[in-house]
C-alpha cells in the first residue's frame, strides 16, 4: 500500500503550518502570524501508530486573481495558487481548516466550494479553540459536514484524535526503511538560481522562482533519481547580510542554517554573471566550519565567455583560500547545462567525506611523510609523530599524537592535509586534525597507548587543533 497523500488547505493564517510542523514532529515549515508566509509545497512522511502518511503543507488559498496587472508579485501569488492546485491533485484526502475564533467566512465557503470540486474526500479541522466553548462551534455544520475535529495546533489539543480518524487511510509502516540518499542541500544569495536549478532538475515547476528576493522561504526537500542513484535536494531561502535581515526572513535563514546541519553535501550556487561577493565568501565559511562537503556550483556558465570563467576561477582561489581542494562545477539551471558534471562531482563529493583509512595505512602514510618532509623543530627540539588514526568520517577526522603540544605549525598541517588528500582521495571534503600530545616516555614508541581511563588520566596535556579547512 502506498503511502496516502493528506494536503492541508484553508485560507491564509489559519495555522496549516503550525499544524503541518506539529504532525511531522518537528518545527521545518516557517510560521509567524502573518499571511502569506508559506509559499511553496512544504511535503513530510509523518508517522502515527505503526503506520504512515505523506503530509503536504500549501499556502492560503485566495480569491480569483485579476490578470491585468503583471507584476512580479502577482505573479508570485499566482504561483502559489498552481502549487495550491496541484496540491489537490496530488492528495489523496484534505484536511480543510477553518479559523475557529474568526468563525466560519464567506472565503472559508468560497475554498469549501473549490476543494469539493476535486472529488476528495474532506476532513473539517477547526483550529484556535482552545478559549471557546463547543457550543460557539455548531456553526460549522452549515458547511454541509457531519463531523467536525476542533483542535489547537499550537497547543496540541486535538491532534491524537484528528490522527485516530486519520488511522485508517494510512498505510503500513515499512518493516525495513531504505537507506538514506545523500542529502544535497543548495545555499547561495538570494535570486543566484537554487529554486530554479531544483525545478529543472526535477522536469516540474516544484518551487515558486521569482526576481524578488526572498521568495523562498522555507526549506523544501525534493526526493529525485538520477541515473540509479536516489538523491534529497533541500532548497533553501538565499542567505543575505545580518543586517538586511527583518522579520520572516530571519525564520527563513535558520531553517537554511539547520538544513546545512542535516546535509551531506553542501553546493555554494553563484552567479557566475554577477561575480563572487562578500556574502559569498561568508557562505563558504559557513559551509567550512560545519564540517560538510562542498561544491562550488557556478550558476549561467551558458552565457560567460571564456575569459569569464578564467576571472571566475581567479575570485575563487583569492576569496576561498581558506578552502582547500574545492570541487568546481559549471552549469546553466536554465538549460541543464552541465548537470552531468555536477552529480560526477556530487558523487565524487559525497564518496569522499565518507572514506575511511586504515591505521595501518594511516601509519605508513605518516612514515613517508616524516621521512621525505620532517616536522620543523619546536623550542629547539624535534617534534616526535607517535602516530596517526581516523576517529571518524562526515568530515574525515583524524587524531594526530605528537611528543609536545603546539609542536606543529599551521603550514606543515597543511602540508599533512594536501597529502593526506593526495594519498587517500579526499576531494571536496574538509579534513579534521586534532593533534594529542603524550609527553610520558611510556607513550614515546610506536605502539598505540592505553585508552584506560586510569591510564588518560596522566597523560599530560592534550591540545585540539583543526586543519586549515576549518578556520
Amino acid at each position: 500500500m502506498e503511502k496516502p497523500v493528506i494536503a492541508i488547505v484553508g485560507r491564509p493564517n489559519v495555522g496549516k503550518s503550525t499544524l503541518f510542523n506539529k504532525l511531522f514532529g518537528h518545527r521545518r515549515a516557517v510560521v509567524q502570524d502573518t499571511p502569506g508566509v508559506t509559499r511553496d509545497r512544504n511535503i513530510a512522511v509523518c508517522h502515527w501508530r505503526l503506520r504512515q502518511f505523506t503530509l503536504i503543507d500549501t499556502a492560503g488559498m485566495t480569491d480569483a486573481l485579476t490578470p491585468q496587472e503583471a507584476t512580479p508579485e502577482l505573479d508570485c501569488v499566482a504561483q502559489m495558487q498552481r502549487q495550491i492546485e496541484i496540491a489537490l491533485t496530488q492528495a489523496d484526502l484534505l484536511l480543510f481548516m477553518i479559523d475557529g475564533r474568526a468563525g466560519v467566512t464567506p472565503e472559508d465557503e468560497s475554498i469549501l466550494a473549490t476543494i469539493r470540486r476535486s472529488g476528495k474526500p474532506i476532513y473539517f479541522v477547526i483550529n484556535k479553540t482552545e478559549a471557546i466553548n463547543e457550543s460557539a462551534l455548531g456553526d460549522c455544520y452549515r458547511l454541509g459536514c457531519d463531523t467536525i475535529y476542533p483542535i489547537s495546533a499550537e497547543h496540541n489539543h486535538g491532534i491524537a484524535e484528528l490522527l485516530d480518524a486519520l488511522h485508517p487511510h494510512m498505510a503500513p509502516e515499512q518493516a525495513a526503511p531504505e537507506a538514506p540518499p545523500p542529502r544535497i542541500v543548495v545555499l547561495g544569495r538570494p535570486n543566484a538560481g537554487k529554486s530554479t536549478l531544483i525545478n529543472q532538475l526535477l522536469g516540474e515547476e516544484r518551487l515558486i522562482t521569482s526576481p524578488l528576493p526572498g521568495t523562498t522561504r522555507d526549506t523544501i526537500d525534493t526526493e529525485l533519481t538520477y541515473g540509479d542513484q536516489r538523491y534529497l535536494f533541500i532548497d533553501t531561502a538565499g542567505l543575505r547580510r545580518r543586517g538586511k535581515i527583518s522579520g520572516v526572513e530571519y525564520y527563513s535563514v535558520t531553517r537554511a542554517k539547520t538544513a546545512l546541519e542535516r546535509s551531506d553535501v553542501a553546493l555554494l550556487l553563484i552567479d557566475g554573471v554577477e561575480g563572487i561577493t562578500d556574502q559569498d565568501t561568508k557562505i563558504a565559511g559557513l559551509i567550512a566550519e560545519s564540517g560538510k562537503g562542498l561544491a562550488i556550483v557556478v550558476n549561467k556558465s551558458d552565457i560567460l565567455p571564456n575569459e569569464a570563467r578564467a576571472r571566475v576561477e581567479e575570485e575563487i582561489a583569492i576569496r576561498f583560500s581558506f578552502l582547500r581542494d574545492p570541487q568546481i562545477v559549471y552549469i546553466s539551471a536554465k538549460t541543464a547545462h552541465g548537470f552531468r558534471t555536477l552529480f560526477e562531482k556530487l558523487d565524487g563529493v559525497y564518496h569522499s567525506a565518507g572514506i575511511r583509512v586504515s591505521t595501518g595505512d594511516l601509519n605508513r602514510f605518516c612514515a613517508r611523510v616524516i621521512e621525505s618532509h620532517p616536522p620543523p623543530l619546536y623550542r629547539g627540539r624535534m617534534v616526535r609523530i607517535y602516530y596517526l588514526t581516523q576517529a571518524a568520517v562526515r568530515p574525515p577526522t583524524f587524531v594526530l599524537f605528537i611528543s609536545a603540544a603546539g609542536g606543529l605549525p599551521e603550514h606543515y598541517l597543511r602540508y599533512l592535509d594536501n597529502q593526506l588528500r593526495a594519498a587517500f582521495g579526499f576531494g571536496g571534503a574538509p579534513i579534521r586534525i586534532k593533534i594529542r600530545a603524550r609527553a610520558s616516555r611510556r607513550h614515546m614508541s610506536d605502539k598505540p597507548p592505553s585508552t584506560s581511563p586510569a591510564r588518560r588520566s596522566g597523560s599530560g596535556r592534550e591540545r585540539i587543533k583543526t586543519a586549515p579547512t576549518m578556520r
